[in-house]
């Protein structure tokens, strides 16, 4: 998808979006995207009284000449990756990322708290995959797999699995085979990421048809007496590079461990499986100890008119291990603390609160925005909006929207002003994004920059998630996005239907 272009002439074109999004943060995850076009040049939308004060339109304009030139984003995300790395839920590296956020939240002004959560502390160990008996091979010789347990698996006994391995593409081929064939095997679910979705922009909708078996390969595999699971990754990378992630257990099906594989060792396994016996042994060490006190950071600046309404900009403090959690989450973190830093350096102060929220444990479980959504629950009616940035930083094409259908002239003024930098386009869809989801349910309007997913899932969950990935122009450009919405919302002169 080539980079949005301002289309506008002598008059402004308006252009709306109307997505409906099926999305399932949780597992198994399917997308379906359905989008309805209707540009109409110098049309206007339904009268409603006034939205936003002249002041209030050219503080946006300020707001975003001061995002798009700044650096405050940028250092935050390069903080967050190379600094501290890898924040996994339960870590020291989490750990002190909360101390950092909050720290540089004290040293603007603002109100600063720690929310507790108790968080699961799993710990990655040991792991080594090789095929030890295959068709043609070499005497005396054996195949390294390059692989990484999933968040959650349980360890394989201490000197490991050895066992046949068979290959299927999805969970009915699985069931076609049965017990009789499936028993005592290591079973590789070689389900392929479809990389043309991706291409086409549509990564998320790819993630979601490939992540079912990361979640549910192992209670599918188990249940018909697999020793062990092994997932092609769910990602586009090609360049041997394991995608991590989370995955799932029943309580009335057998434990047994998990791991992901490359694409490339996916396709060797296919290749010696169809030419008959294979064998595999596998050594997995990973540790579930005992859940860990952790936080969200919460930071006010607190709103001039209406201080008890608030407006939240949020992002995602923990990450997987493999990499540093650059893209995911630490640039959406990032993005979403340049907020108050901007508008503390313009001075502005918005007249309603804006909340600067951290979530903690959105990857393996939710029990930042689970301890939140439970806390606020008596005064979800002061939440006017939540915005959440969790898809990396590549230039936005505008943002999301969910929420009541009626609220999208509101939100006209702020796309004219987005348009400026390629981010006019306002998409409606059903949830945008696992952390405000609570909030979201409950009616809060929820927003979340709209991003081109061509590139994200080829970094997402691996080791390549690392800060070289982000480009200081793009993720000032979605900072534009969140700090111009942000404001825009806060300082809205009517209230958004809900």
């Amino acid at each position: 998808m080539s980079r949005t272009k301002n289309i506008m002439s002598q008059r402004p074109v308006r252009l709306y979006v109307t997505a409906i999004t099926t999305i399932m943060r949780s597992i198994p995850l399917l997308s379906l995207i359905v989008l309805t076009v209707v540009a109409a040049a110098g049309q206007t939308p339904t009268p409603t009284p006034e939205l936003y004060s002249q002041r209030t339109l050219l503080d946006m304009v300020r707001i975003q000449q001061a995002a798009l030139s700044g650096d405050v984003a940028y250092r935050q995300a390069g903080y967050l990756a190379n600094n501290i790395g890898g924040r996994l839920s339960g870590s020291p590296q989490a750990a002190h990322a909360v101390e950092y956020v909050a720290a540089e939240m004290r040293k603007l002004g603002l109100n600063v708290r720690l929310q507790k959560c108790m968080v699961p502390h799993w710990v990655r160990g040991t792991e080594h995959g090789e095929l030890v008996e295959w068709i043609g091979m070499t005497p005396g010789t054996t195949q390294k797999v390059v692989l990484a347990a999933l968040g959650g698996s349980i360890a394989t006994l201490a000197d490991g699995i050895t066992a046949d391995v068979i290959v299927v593409n999805d969970f009915e081929e699985l069931n076609r085979l049965g017990r009789e064939r499936v028993q005592g095997k290591i079973v590789l679910f070689n389900n392929k990421f479809d990389v043309d979705m991706m291409s086409s922009g549509f990564g998320l909708a790819a993630y979601g048809q490939a992540v079912q078996y990361r979640f549910g390969g192992a209670m599918a595999a188990a249940r018909l007496g697999a020793v062990a699971v092994l997932v092609r990754s769910a990602g586009g990378s090609q360049n041997r590079l394991v995608h991590t992630g989370t995955m799932g257990y029943a309580d009335d099906v057998p434990k047994i461990p998990a791991a992901s594989v490359t694409f490339e060792d996916a396709e060797t396994i296919a290749w010696l499986a169809k030419m008959g016996k294979l064998r595999m042994k596998l050594t997995l060490t990973p540790q579930t100890l005992p859940d860990v006190e952790s936080y969200n950071v919460i930071a006010d600046l607190k709103g001039s008119e209406k201080p008890d309404e608030m407006v939240i900009v949020s992002g995602h403090l923990d990450s997987w291990d493999l990499g540093q959690g650059a893209i995911d989450d630490g640039a959406g973190v990032a993005v979403a603390m340049a907020v108050p830093a901007l508008l503390k350096q313009l001075k502005l102060t918005p007249k309603r609160t804006i909340r600067f929220i951290a979530w903690m444990n959105e990857e393996n479980g939710g029990r930042g925005s689970a301890a939140y959504a439970k806390e606020e629950d008596a005064d979800i009616s002061k939440h006017f909006a939540a915005i959440e940035a969790d898809l990396g930083a590549s230039h936005p094409l505008g943002f999301s929207f969910a929420g009541k259908q009626d609220a999208l002239p509101f939100f006209v003024p702020i796309s004219n002003i987005l348009w400026k930098q390629g981010a006019g386009l306002t998409q409606l869809q059903g949830d945008v994004g696992s952390d405000v989801g609570p909030l979201t349910r409950k009616g809060v309007p929820s927003f979340a920059p709209w991003f081109n997913q061509q590139t994200y899932f080829l970094y997402h969950h691996t080791a390549a998630d690392t800060f070289d990935k982000i480009d200081p122009r793009e993720i000032a450009e979605v900072s534009s996005v969140m700090a111009v919405l942000a404001y825009g919302l806060a300082d809205l002169e009517q209230p958004l239907p809900r």
